[in-house]
């Protein structure tokens, strides 16, 4: 871990390479009047609006919902299987049915899903006297459940250090989360323009005072977005997991789930502050955890280590070392897919369109993990074997 002091509040980052941009949001971050302790930059830090991704922001006495991100309650949950191999031409058929069942992209749903399924709506948010967004995209919502979404968001099938085949996957709050984002973000500018907040605007982290009532509907807003994340997560993994067991004979352990975008009370250094995690995950001691690589690349079951320095706090991924247009621009794509075919991985790179999310438009997962050797520590390293990207 490293830091930076020139700021109000002193920024400790554990990489050895930050994007002038990311830094540039940091130091933001570090000299809001309202910042608590210090920023802790996570080893997949990149630069996102208003607030870097891979960041960890505590403050005292206000929510910014910037800092948790249009993505909320977005998170990771995996499976361990009981089998110890799986045939490629199943695994193949197996894909083939997965995406005939999730749809990916912006892609929805032909029909509402069951609303047992989704998370309990409380009856207040239909009479309350505010315009919520949950209660108005409830229906809408029903559509995307069960949906992977696009971005780095992906189904995949991998082989663990522990000899078993496991399952990965990772995806959001869908559009339900970027609405209640959007509009508590534009909410939280106009109140700061009123109030005349000394946080510059073009900074992108406008606010809410945690004892007014805006707070306290955007944070139940956003808890019902990562209950609503969570669900989808579940079904998706749910349906993932039947179809394994029509071709094969296996059984399934409890899911693992956790979450990266997200604001909470937590106690830190002896005070309750409001901890955002944007592209970050908690990682108490002793609690498991789900770090992703990128596709074609490992991924980490961890445990963690309760490190006070980062609140508690580890990556979420690998993190970005190429912007998508960047990417795309940059990359080659023959050797990009040479690259994956070589390790017998079932992907979906098929045009320069799809360079965005190849693995070297990521930073490399295994540097990602020995920077952050003080904050988890690996439990079962997973090796990719079959992919499905957003």
């Amino acid at each position: 871990m490293k830091q930076i002091s020139s700021e109000k509040r002193p920024i400790k980052i554990w990489t050895d390479y930050i994007e002038e941009g990311a830094l540039k949001q940091a130091k933001h971050l570090a000299n809001l009047p309202f910042t608590y302790k210090h920023v802790a930059l996570m080893p997949d830090v990149h630069q996102g609006y208003g607030m870097p991704i891979g960041g960890v922001l505590a403050t005292k006495g206000v929510i910014i919902p910037n800092a948790v991100g249009s993505d909320i309650g977005c998170g990771m949950c995996a499976i361990k299987t009981s089998l110890i191999e799986i045939d490629k031409k199943i695994l193949e058929k197996v894909i083939k049915e997965v995406k005939q069942v999730i749809p990916v992209g912006k892609k929805s749903h032909k029909e509402k899903q069951d609303k047992n399924l989704m998370p309990k709506l409380d009856p207040y948010y239909f009479y309350c006297d505010f315009d919520n967004i949950v209660a108005n995209e409830f229906e809408n919502a029903l559509y995307q459940l069960g949906t992977l979404g696009g971005g780095n968001h992906f189904c995949e099938f991998q082989k663990g250090s522990d000899n078993h085949i496991w399952i990965m996957i990772h995806s959001g709050s869908r559009n339900l989360g970027n609405k209640v984002a959007r509009y508590y973000n534009d909410l939280a500018v106009k109140f700061n323009e009123r109030w005349f907040s000394q946080v510059p605007k073009e900074w992108e982290l406008a606010f809410l005072p945690s004892g007014t009532k805006e707070a306290q509907i955007y944070f139940d807003e956003m808890s019902y977005c990562i209950q609503y994340a969570f669900q989808n997560r579940k079904l998706m993994m749910n349906r993932v997991c039947e179809i394994l067991e029509k071709y094969t004979k296996c059984s399934f352990e409890p899911m693992i789930n956790i979450a990266h975008n997200y604001v909470a009370l937590e106690n830190h250094f002896g005070k309750n502050v409001w901890v955002h995690r944007k592209g970050a995950t908690q990682a108490k001691k002793g609690q498991i955890g789900i770090i992703p690589g990128s596709q074609g690349t490992n991924s980490y079951i961890v445990e963690g280590l309760g490190n006070p320095e980062s609140f508690l706090s580890c990556s979420h991924g690998a993190g970005r070392i190429l912007g998508r247009k960047q990417a795309k621009k940059e990359l080659d794509l023959k050797k990009e897919i040479n690259n994956l075919n070589k390790k017998g991985i079932i992907h979906f790179i098929k045009t320069k369109e799809d360079l965005d999310e190849a693995p070297s438009a990521y930073k490399n997962i295994d540097k990602v993990m020995e920077n952050q050797k003080d904050l988890v520590k690996p439990v079962v390293k997973l090796q990719p074997l079959a992919v499905i990207k957003g």
